[in-house]
């Protein structure tokens, strides 16, 4: 008798936890979202049909929704509200997401009282610490008001049942990690304790018309813990960012629903608690009456905002046969190809046989290229042991070819220079509109840059650089 071949019906179907990718048989890893682990069998996928049913409201023309409602209500904190794009929205559930000890849950407990404060009733659950160990914060901080009301609980149910009695117009939950559901399997951090735990506090904010505020995890590789859904289902998703050696902390915006995501928050962390920066461009600076070789200015943009930031390098003669080269707040492949730039391009042949450590001021990261000419600049300053003339900015991205090349923002970064009292700049072609006071110095290359250091004579037993 002839056997029938199986056909796709009669194949079990695999689904990823993680994204929801479908496949015809298990893989060990998902070729979507690249998780290990989390393919497993859903069963035969069939045709299914929805019959229809009663709505919830009329379908409205769009110019006679109500658009009162989903506007924006100040947190009483100026540098939050910035990121969110003017204050929470009724209904919004944003994600805020960062490293352990960064200062999140002292951030949301600061916002969690400031928006008590101005007459918003606010309930703060937190399910990894106890309310007492809350409290101490609170008073550290100062962040005590009689509409916040605070609960540690780690059950769904006990939540929602906080939310029916206390009836918040702001929910703070640290963290969704730490809260699980009764009715499913699986301990707490699960993919499906997350996506159960977030879906609920979001149909709940949405039912209530109350904003929520999700503390997350991040992972080794710095994302955000659980399930890829978890983002999506969210109106906003924040990640606060800083070194934990450093005050600076920056909340900078990944999705946002409601307002724009190139803009960034400036708080600093003391023991008094955390506070926002409205102009956090003196933590990037040291303040120093005469020039010291190896340090240059640059104008970094974060997000919209731009920032003046310090570039120091030093250069010493290396005792190893390997020389030593070590960054902080820079990327170290950039670094390494401005020192192959400087030598090839600007005949600067010293810095092959000697230490390089290069370093931003106040924990700053420089990331984007148009630091470049700054780290050039610091480089050759260094080596040369001369430095830049006072009240020097440096702005450009450096190619291999030695050429200066244009950024975005050019306008915007002077003006912020001019504005903190520096006269000078060195920037690509081409810069726009010049603020007044300022003299600007267009360059096509680097030689054309290193034009600016003060020639200083070979000293006896010393090796030239240039």
């Amino acid at each position: 008798m002839a056997t029938r071949k199986s056909s796709a019906k009669d194949r079990p179907a695999y689904r990823c936890t993680e994204c929801g990718w479908q496949t015809a048989k298990w893989l060990g890893r998902c070729p979507e979202c690249q998780a290990w682990g989390t393919v497993e069998e859903a069963g035969s996928p069939g045709v299914r049909t929805t019959a229809p049913g009663r709505v919830s409201a009329s379908a409205l023309p769009i110019a006679q929704v109500d658009g009162e409602q989903a506007t924006a209500r100040s947190t009483g904190v100026p540098e939050f509200d910035r990121v969110l794009g003017g204050g929470l929205v009724p209904g919004a559930v944003v994600l805020l997401a960062g490293e352990p000890g960064v200062g999140k849950s002292t951030l949301l407990l600061d916002v969690a009282a400031r928006a008590s404060g101005s007459g918003q009733r606010t309930l703060y659950v937190t399910g990894e610490e106890s309310a007492g160990q809350v409290r101490l914060r609170a008073d550290r901080i100062g962040a005590l008001s009689e509409d916040l009301y605070l609960a540690a609980e780690t059950d769904l149910s006990a939540v929602l049942g906080h939310l029916d009695e206390v009836k918040p117009s702001l929910l703070v939950l640290d963290s969704v990690q730490t809260v699980a559901s009764p009715e499913l399997e699986g301990a707490p951090g699960g993919m499906a304790q997350v996506r159960e735990v977030a879906g609920a506090l979001i149909r709940a904010s949405k039912e209530r018309g109350m904003s929520t505020l999700l503390v997350g995890h991040v992972t080794k590789d710095g994302a955000i813990a659980g399930p890829r859904l978890l983002e999506h289902l969210v109106d906003v998703v924040l990640h606060f960012e800083g070194d934990r050696h450093a005050r600076l902390r920056l909340v900078r915006g990944v999705k946002n629903r409601y307002g724009t995501t190139d803009e960034v928050g400036c708080f600093e962390l003391h023991d008094e608690g955390i506070t926002g920066l409205a102009d956090p461009s003196g933590l990037f600076l040291t303040h120093r009456a005469e020039p010291v070789p190896g340090t240059c200015l640059t104008v970094t943009l974060e997000g919209r905002r731009p920032l003046v930031a310090e570039v120091q390098a030093l250069t010493v003669d290396s005792q190893i046969p390997s020389p030593r080269r070590t960054t902080s707040g820079l990327e170290t492949s950039r670094v390494s190809m401005m020192l192959a730039v400087l030598e090839q391009r600007g005949r600067i042949s010293a810095l092959g046989k000697r230490d390089i450590y290069s370093a931003t001021v106040g924990g700053v990261k420089l990331t984007e290229p148009a630091a470049d000419l700054a780290v050039a600049l610091a480089l050759a300053s260094a080596a040369s042991d001369t430095p830049l003339p006072k009240n020097l900015v440096a702005v450009g991205e450096v190619g291999l070819a030695g050429e200066v090349r244009r950024v975005t923002g050019v306008q915007r970064r002077l003006s912020e220079a001019a504005r903190l009292g520096f006269t000078h700049a060195l920037v690509p072609a081409d810069p726009g509109r010049i603020p007044d006071g300022m003299r600007v110095r267009e360059v096509a290359d680097v030689g054309e840059a290193l034009r600016v250091l003060p020639k200083r004579p070979v000293r006896r037993g010393e090796e030239p650089v240039g």
